[in-house]
């Protein structure tokens, strides 16, 4: 049996990662949630449900920087790190504050754990955010200048994972993720929000002009690469982007909704965020080479899903 740790368990990600996890037979999941925010604290519990009726899982609510790490880090061989305060927007301000503790601190605080444990793998779960703007694709080398506190945050915790590495051997797998989307998405996220506005006939706020362009990965392509470095040779110590099989406009997401639904978008077009880049598009080539990784899901036939899901649990 192989006793792998997921933080961040109950999350859009995390839960997705820990029922693809437990297709193995010989895995069982450590699940830890701190439910930092307790506007989600419905959404997690609905995500958990499945995962609960697992007999190889066992979940802890409890903060990481509270939590008894040797406790549960006893006999567990992997971690999945995914645990974060996410987004860019919310990062300004006095909530940075929040940032620091849960992206920053916390990461330290798990990393020191680890030093004690005989891990195979140390999988720390990072952001498209910490390059910025960048021109054309970019690639695992190119400089990081995060727009944003939440970049910083996710990028500091990326170097903590680095220095761990070079002075206590801890073996670390930094996988950089782009845009995602699919079932059980935040509804925050601006998919979220799209389908939502669209199915309530309600406006449909779009910040800057719709133009901009993203990596938009599926979910469920995102956790076969994420399985796919628990098995991987040759991964410790590298950084990979994580992106999707099609990139598009904000306003060409819209369109393909509108047809999905057969119906018309109100848009509401405000301020272009601070922080928020103009384009993302991931050079996958790592990603295919060390974890064979291939993106299949298309744009539409993913929102075909998120929307069958936000109606499956939309109250009637």
């Amino acid at each position: 049996m192989m006793k792998i740790l997921v933080t961040g368990a109950a999350g859009f990600i995390g839960s997705h990662l820990c029922e693809r996890l437990l297709k193995i037979e010989e895995i069982e999941v450590v699940g830890i949630d701190g439910f930092i925010n307790p506007a989600l604290n419905l959404t997690k519990q609905r995500n958990l449900k499945l995962l609960l009726t697992n007999p190889r899982f066992q979940f802890h609510q409890v903060d990481l920087r509270k939590a008894d790490l040797a406790r549960l880090l006893d006999g567990v061989q992997v971690v999945y790190h995914l645990a974060a305060m996410p987004g860019v927007r919310t990062s300004w301000g006095t909530d940075f504050k929040s940032y620091v503790d849960h992206n920053i601190v916390a990461t330290q605080i798990l990393l020191e754990a680890v030093c004690e444990c005989p891990l195979k793998k140390f999988i720390y779960i990072s952001t498209s955010s910490v390059y910025g703007e960048k021109i054309g694709k970019v690639a695992e080398d190119s400089i990081p200048t995060p727009l944003s506190p939440y970049g910083v945050s996710k990028l500091t915790g990326e170097y903590l994972c680095k220095v761990y590495q070079a002075s206590y051997g801890i073996p670390i797998v930094i996988l950089r993720y782009f845009t995602l989307f699919g079932p059980r998405q935040r509804s925050d996220m601006a998919f979220h929000r799209f389908i939502n506005g669209i199915l309530h006939r309600e406006p449909i706020k779009i910040y800057g002009d719709g133009k901009q362009t993203r990596d938009f990965t599926f979910i469920s392509d995102c956790v076969e690469a994420t399985v796919a470095a628990l098995y991987a040779e040759g991964v410790i110590g590298e950084t990979i982007n994580i992106g999707g099989r099609e990139r598009a406009s904000i306003l060409e997401v819209i369109s393909i909704l509108e047809d999905l639904l057969n119906k018309k978008a109100t848009l509401e077009f405000m301020e272009r965020l601070k922080g928020d880049p103009l384009d993302t598009w991931a050079d996958i080539s790592k990603a295919k080479m060390l974890l064979n990784y291939n993106p299949v899901s298309s744009l539409k036939t993913g929102l075909e899903q998120q929307i069958n899901h936000i109606r499956d649990i939309t109250p009637r």
